[in-house]
């Protein structure tokens, strides 16, 4: 039988895809109106409605988050490249790695592959933009059909992101939507923003801690090598309006020169295109400097990394900003002056959600076709570099012992270099290199691969330069931090090896560590990370934990003259105001076993603490946020106040009673002014023109007489944020690390070494029954300082 001409016509049409859907019709409203917010499900259901109805896109679920939502991706292309995406892929690769591709082999790959780009949002959920903005920017590169959307996707593979930061996109607006309407409305949520690391996720890219950031890197970065990496972002309401590179001094030497140069171009080229539209306020060569590693995981992997930073406003809510309110004062420009970096002034009027995205969709689609008509350059020059990192010369090598003090740690460096793709051999037979002996096991990373700037800016010290905001004035601050070095955060031993040397080394993925001595039969060496997650499992099964309190050591079954020691109660203080470094504090009991529970003010203020728990830590705050909170009025009533005096009334008496209370960092001067420790803050109320440590490594000496110094080094390094230092005004505390008298920086950029010189760094103070222990530092920072977990953990054991 046959269909008739209208009949053949239909069924034809049945089987094209559904015109794609467009934003206004899924989500009920048009993308940027003031005061609506995105929920993550409705943007995963629409991501994957435009896969379903158009061919130039595929959407992939990559990870689950750290609360489980899924984490998805989405490749737009034009459909012939889409459907020779395993081509392009090996071309990638084989760019990627100029040791098995030739020169000549590279041009023909060049001139065939394509440019990749991957561009991620709203890592930081109060940023709220950018997820709206790719939503928009992937409909517009769908439907619209104009000479630059054609070039990118006819040249380009676009990896976008929406979030990278999905659970933190619906605790925003979860908030945002209760508030609505309320004096809080706009307002920040009283909670991190990411189950455990907040505004930190942006600092987990060498660490890898969480699931985010280990989905993006192994599923998209090390899979597809991209020639950009452009991370989205918005910064304060009363400066520029957008940042694009060129970034600010210092630009970490590890970074190849060619990479810098076309951040400068990209960016720049980006700046012109928002010019160009009309859009004012658009700022260069400010604010944010190429320094630190934990943000720039690919430019340390042949690849462009570029960031704008966009004004906020109240979250979907509009803000009018007066002339007066533009600040006078930003990094590297004034933002009411014009200058070479900010040539138009923005110089107040209203500002909405639909700004940050209009400025954003202008800055994306400018990423894209600077990287699509400079295809062919792109592609060499990421083979170029590549080429020098495998030529580099000095140092020759690396060389990590397989015996170690910490085995554990150890184990986890090398596992964390060779998850950012980092190749790390075995010697087969024992060597010899820059006049040591090595053994058999021992493991090499040599400096002649494609990665090699990677593990060295991880494996060296770094020497931060001294940048001052004007001669002999204060100094510039890094927009992070300064220091790296993996072998002092962790303790791993580790040796430069600056000329070449011969040995029998095979590729190896897996690192087995031993200790430089078989501890006591049945003992775990509480020089070992991994000892505490084995009593921690021990306790979660039922079973029993003994230590020797002369070496620190663990027995999990009873040993003459060993002491058995019960599970600690532990309780972890959480503000309404929202501190990383307690959801860090959190990150890091878990990882390693330990049970707790998070203590609010109301149970603290309640007082009878001491049948409930044996140490409370109290993570790095102000002591005025401990004490205050969040003022009246500036939250709803049940997310304001703080310990008040009832608090400090009850953890006086929990210690007086035998509890054991950890402070960390800043939280020390609680300590101090509240609960009565004599010692002094000897850097308290210096200038940072005569004191200043922004996330360094210093070296202290440990009296390794202590149970809170067992298993640890005498000597090692920590980390120090603008840490306090003490001298101690009673006899009865105990000093536990000491800073030496010269040679204080171990890594990064110390001003006023004179002020740490022969100070304390962590204390043992007697109060009542029970003790304070002060830490100087953050003992659990940012999941990296392994060498001082253990202290961090002795203290949580401590009787």
């Amino acid at each position: 039988m046959r269909l008739s001409a209208a009949a053949a016509l239909l069924a034809a049409a049945s089987l094209l895809p559904a015109a794609v859907p467009t934003p206004e019709s899924h989500f009920g409203h048009p993308i940027g109106v003031d005061r609506q917010l995105l929920d993550w499900d409705r943007v995963v259901s629409y991501f994957e409605a435009l896969a379903k109805s158009s061919d130039r896109i595929l959407v992939k679920r990559i990870g689950t988050t750290a609360e489980g939502r899924p984490f998805i991706a989405a490749t737009i292309s034009a459909p012939e490249n889409l459907r020779r995406l395993d081509r392009y892929l090996e071309i990638q690769r084989r760019l990627a790695d100029p040791r098995y591709t030739s020169p000549a082999e590279a041009e023909a790959l060049i001139a065939e592959g394509k440019v990749v780009v991957l561009i991620t949002c709203s890592i930081h959920a109060t940023e709220v933009g950018s997820t709206h903005t790719a939503v928009e920017f992937a409909y517009r590169l769908l439907t619209e059909d104009k000479p630059r959307f054609r070039a990118i996707l006819r040249d380009a593979i676009f990896l976008l992101v929406p979030s990278q930061n999905p659970d933190g996109v619906d605790i925003v607006a979860r908030w945002y939507r209760k508030t609505l309407g309320t004096a809080y409305e706009g307002t920040s949520p009283p909670e991190l923003y990411q189950k455990y690391v907040g505004h930190d996720n942006n600092r987990d890219w060498y660490i890898f801690s969480q699931p985010e950031t280990r989905a993006t890197v192994s599923q998209l970065h090390n899979v597809w090598h991209p020639q950009i990496v452009y991370d989205v972002h918005q910064m304060g309401s009363y400066t520029a309006r957008m940042f694009v590179p060129p970034w600010l001094d210092p630009v970490d030497p590890n970074i190849d020169a060619i990479i810098a140069q076309e951040c400068n171009e990209v960016g720049t080229s980006m700046a012109a295109d928002l010019t160009a539209a009309g859009k004012k306020g658009v700022a260069i060569n400010a604010m944010y400097d190429f320094w630190s590693p934990a943000r720039h995981y690919q430019a340390y992997h042949a690849g462009l990394r570029i960031l704008s930073e966009s004004a906020s406003a109240a979250l979907a809510t509009p803000i009018t900003i007066r002339p007066e309110q533009i600040s006078p004062d930003a990094l590297g420009y004034n933002p009411r002056r014009r200058s070479w970096n900010y040539l138009e002034p923005w110089m107040g009027g209203e500002w909405h959600l639909r700004d940050i995205i209009d400025y954003q969709l202008i800055a994306l689609e400018s990423c894209l076709y600077q990287a699509a008509i400079h295809r062919e350059e792109l592609l060499r020059n990421f083979y170029t570099i590549g080429r020098r990192a495998i030529a580099r010369t000095s140092p020759y090598a690396f060389v990590i012992p397989a015996a170690q003090l910490d085995p554990g740690s150890s184990r986890k460096m090398l596992e964390t270099l060779s998850f950012g793709q980092v190749e790390i051999e075995k010697a087969a037979a024992p060597f010899r290199a820059a006049g040591r002996e090595y053994r058999a096991g021992d493991y090499v990373i040599r400096m002649q691969q494609p990665y090699s700037s990677w593990a060295k800016t991880l494996l060296e010290r770094q020497h931060y330069p001294d940048l001052r905001l004007y001669p002999g004035g204060p100094p510039k601050r890094p927009y992070d931090v300064t220091a790296q070095t993996l072998p002092l955060l962790m303790g791993v031993q580790t040796d430069t090896i600056a000329d070449p040397f011969t040995a029998a080394l095979a590729l190896v993925r897996q690192f087995p560590m031993s200790l430089p001595a078989p501890p006591p039969p049945g003992a775990l060496a509480a020089s070992d990370t991994d000892s505490y997650r084995a009593i921690n499992h021990a306790w979660n099964s039922g079973g029993r934990v003994w230590r020797d309190r002369a070496t620190g050591d663990f027995y999990l079954h009873g040993v003459a003259g060993v002491a058995r020691i019960s599970r600690p109660r532990i309780g972890l203080y959480k503000s309404f105001v929202p501190e990383m470094d307690e959801g860090w504090t959190r990150w890091l009991l878990e990882q390693f076993g330990f049970a707790y529970a998070s203590l609010r003010n109301a149970e603290v203020r309640a007082g009878n603490l001491r049948a409930r728990y044996d140490v409370i830590v109290i993570p790095d705050q102000s002591e005025a946020s401990l004490v205050e909170g969040f003022h009246a009025g500036t939250m709803p009533a049940e997310f304001t106040g703080g310990l008040g005096d009832s608090g400090r009334d009850a953890l006086k008496n929990f210690a007086a009673e035998g509890g054991t209370l950890v402070f960390l960092n800043h939280s020390t001067e609680y300590a101090i002014d509240q609960l009565g420790v004599k010692a002094r803050n000897v850097v308290r109320g210096v200038s940072s023109r005569d004191f200043y440590s922004p996330g360094s490594l210093l070296n202290v000496t440990l009296d390794t007489d202590s149970a809170l110094t067992r298993g640890v080094p005498e000597n090692i390094a920590l980390w120090s944020e603008q840490s306090p230092a003490w001298e101690a005004l009673d006899t009865g505390i105990k000093v536990l690390a000491r800073y030496p008298a010269a040679g204080v920086l171990a890594s990064g950029w110390l001003l006023g070494e004179q002020y740490l010189a022969g100070k304390a760094a962590l204390l043992d103070v007697p109060l009542g029954r029970g003790h304070a222990i002060l830490f100087g530092m953050r003992p659990q920072y940012r999941a990296q300082s392994y060498e001082t977990f253990k202290l961090f953990f002795n203290a949580l054991l401590y009787r």
